[in-house]
């Protein structure tokens, strides 16, 4: 017996698959986590780096406004104690005329100067002259000798100094200098103090934040006042001391900042309580002033930077994701592509067959079409020949029409020659000459009816122009006069007198006319009433022209069919049935249109036609 020791087949490929694409995804979400993190970091660096770009930028132009701002009052100290009034006073401080004579001085000075007060005292420190000496703050007789600016000044140097007034309360900011009396010693100290709400308002109101800190951190000066006096640095004993004894912030109590100074993407920030509540990290930017001893801080929210760095990382989200869309994309499309190419190749076989039953049935459709315009062709042709049958007997009926107007001036003539031979036998000259002025005119009459004729036969190649109605009906009523006797209708015209010429040709229109007077009179003939009306009315630059007969009308199941060729409602041998096709071809040669509508009793055809302008008007 034999024993297999291989032990079980290893796992196949397939079965290994899904596991494989596990890891190949927890792999890709690892490192879509660590690109996002190391984009987050960038983003912030760019962006609070630019914040700090422009907060340097604001920190430079504002401590050049500063220094310009304290320049101007630097040197007023020394040249103050440069004075004769001044030096007077300080070589005898008792005599009351040059006290009143310097406090007045002084007080012209400080308002042309807009500076805070400016002062003089002895070398004991006591104040002996001043710009408010008339105020309730005034500094006379007060002692300043623990002040740093006088002590440096009587050291024999110009000195400068921030701090809250003792007396007044009011935070300035000091310059003074030695008065020196004729042998060089020091006789007195000149100090200008300079008030800084003016500087501070100035910063308000802007994008940055302003705040200026002595040699040990505090703040003195600020944009937003919930700031002063609180310190950047821990407020140790010795720094107290210091303070204290110098009385630089008088009796106002300091407070440190808590957590002020951290830092964010290799970017110094504040974080800083904010007027409307809480605190907010501000972008510093910070620059010493060596001369004054202190630090400018200009200050930036830094919540623009960091939502324009959430902008930016959303951005690179949304550019991963449509890098990550696109491959997928491209892998879809190249399985679809590869489907494609396989059901292309059975998709060409089938064309192939299919073009060659196409080719085919297109060979059959060339053949119908080429058959059916020859058939087209032989149809406008017999439509042609149709209405000019249609013409050839509608001149027969007015050839009968003439014939009996013309026997009836002939046979009128004839019998005014008789008269007229017999009146001359009888030497009644007078009356002879008119039955000749009577035949005359009948001689007359028979040419324009020979004319209507003509016109009538001539084939229908007039061009359009401005035709006038109201002659051209006179004509016409000629024309069908026969007809109107023969039904015993009569023809009842309403036409306006300022009506415009029609834009038609005058014997295309007087077919229409008679087409239509003739129909009417065929449709009223054994009626009780036989009257036709012909009314014409203009309007939005056509002509509409309506014949009303008051027959019996025309059955709605065959008004649709009343212009068609060779349908007639009249009996065999009373017509062809083309008067109504010829005459709506001829409108539509026009550029007009005919209807019918049901008048009750009777019917109503009308026609429009566009009407010619003032200008065209023969």
């Amino acid at each position: 017996m034999e024993i297999d020791a291989s032990g079980p087949a290893p796992a196949s490929g397939p079965a290994r698959a899904p596991l494989r694409r596990v890891l190949m995804l927890a792999a890709l979400a690892g490192l879509v986590v660590l690109l996002l993190a190391a984009g987050n970091r960038l983003a912030q660096q760019r962006a609070l780096g630019q914040g700090h770009l422009r907060a340097e930028t604001a920190l430079r132009l504002t401590v050049n406004a500063l220094q310009a701002d304290l320049a101007r009052y630097e040197m007023l100290p020394q040249l103050i104690g440069d004075l004769d009034l001044i030096r007077q006073l300080a070589a005898a401080p008792g005599d009351p005329a040059l006290r009143r004579a310097t406090n007045q001085w002084l007080a012209a000075q400080n308002a042309a100067l807009q500076s805070s007060n400016i002062y003089l005292m002895r070398p004991d420190g006591l104040t002996i002259a001043a710009s408010n000496f008339g105020t309730a703050v005034s500094f006379l007789g007060q002692n300043f000798a623990y002040r740093p600016y006088f002590i440096d000044a009587m050291r024999g140097h110009p000195a400068r100094f921030y701090g809250v007034g003792t007396t007044s309360g009011v935070r300035g900011y000091f310059f003074s200098a030695p008065v020196r009396d004729a042998a060089g010693g020091i006789a007195a100290v000149v100090a200008v103090k300079i008030g800084v709400d003016r500087i501070e308002e100035a910063w308000r109101g802007g994008d940055y934040q302003v705040m200026v800190t002595d040699p040990d951190g505090t703040v003195f000066l600020a944009s937003d006042p919930g700031w002063l006096y609180h310190s950047l640095n821990p407020l140790t004993p010795v720094r107290l001391a210091r303070t204290q004894a110098a009385r630089r912030y008088a009796d106002t109590a300091l407070t440190e900042f808590p957590q002020a100074a951290l830092h964010r993407a290799g970017v110094e920030l504040l974080r800083l309580p904010h007027a409307g509540g809480g605190t907010r990290d501000f972008i510093a930017a910070t620059q010493a002033m060596p001369g004054a001893g202190w630090r400018v801080h200009v200050l930036l929210d830094s919540a623009e930077a960091m939502a324009q760095a959430r902008l930016m990382l959303a951005s690179m989200v949304l550019l991963l994701a449509a890098g990550l869309s696109g491959a997928l994309m491209l892998r879809q499309r190249r399985a679809r592509i590869a489907e494609r190419l396989a059901a292309t190749a059975e998709l060409e076989h089938r064309v192939i067959a299919r073009t060659a039953d196409l080719a085919r049935v297109n060979q059959r459709l060339q053949q119908e079409i080429a058959e059916r315009r020859a058939t087209e062709a032989e149809l406008r042709a017999a439509q042609a020949s149709l209405v000019q049958v249609g013409k050839l007997a509608a001149l027969g009926q007015m050839s009968a029409s003439l014939s009996h107007e013309i026997n009836q001036p002939l046979a009128a003539a004839r019998n005014y020659a008789d008269s007229a031979a017999i009146l001359i036998e009888r030497g009644d000259y007078p009356r002879a000459r008119e039955n000749i002025a009577e035949i005359l005119a009948l001689v007359d009459r028979m040419p324009a009816i020979g004319k209507h004729l003509r016109q009538a036969a001539r084939q229908p190649g007039d061009g359009t122009g401005a035709v006038a109605l109201a002659p051209l009906l006179r004509e016409t009523r000629t024309i069908v006069a026969q007809r109107l006797a023969a039904s015993g209708a009569t023809l009842e015209l309403d036409i306006p007198a300022d009506l415009p010429p029609l834009c038609a040709g005058p014997t295309r229109l007087q077919q229409v006319l008679v087409n239509l007077i003739s129909n009417a009179a065929d449709a009223v003939e054994g009626s009780a009433d036989r009257r036709i009306e012909l009314a014409a009315r203009a309007g939005d630059g056509r002509v509409t022209i309506t014949v009303r007969d008051h027959g019996p009308g025309v059955p709605q199941a065959i008004a649709a069919r009343i212009f068609d060729p060779f349908f007639t409602t009249k009996g065999i041998g009373a017509g062809l049935g083309l008067g109504l096709s010829i005459t709506a071809n001829i409108l539509r040669d026009l550029g007009g249109q005919i209807s019918l509508t049901d008048a009750r009793p009777g019917a109503c055809f009308r026609v429009s036609l566009p009407a010619c302008p003032p200008e065209a008007a023969p």
